[in-house]
């Protein structure tokens, strides 16, 4: 059927192919690794908060703004953000509304 050279040849092919596709197996393997650890990070995070009973998560939420305020107080910054930031919000977003419907687009003619 095919001579002697041909089938070297195609064997020869085969062995090559057969290595690119070890090479291209451990390449995503490592790439599947890589996208992997911060998902086991998070799962790891999620089991943790779970062992936590509902009290305790609670009371987690008060002692956050204690440390905060006692080692934050140099970022007021965030604070004035955090204080501001949904009144800032609120008045972008009326004048959104008011910006539409000079231009038509809340029900004039």
């Amino acid at each position: 059927m095919y001579p002697d050279g041909e089938l070297r040849r195609l064997a020869a092919e085969k062995a090559s192919l057969r290595q690119d596709i070890a090479l291209r197996r451990e390449e995503c393997a490592d790439a599947a690794e890589r996208v992997a650890r911060p998902l086991e990070w998070l799962d790891r995070a999620v089991g943790f908060w779970r062992r936590f009973s509902p009290v305790a998560k609670l009371a987690i939420v008060p002692i956050g703004l204690l440390i905060r305020r006692r080692f934050l107080r140099r970022h007021k910054l965030l604070g004035a953000l955090v204080r501001w930031g949904p009144l800032a919000a609120g008045v972008a977003r009326g004048f959104g509304f008011a910006a539409r419907g000079r231009n038509g687009f809340a029900g004039e003619d």
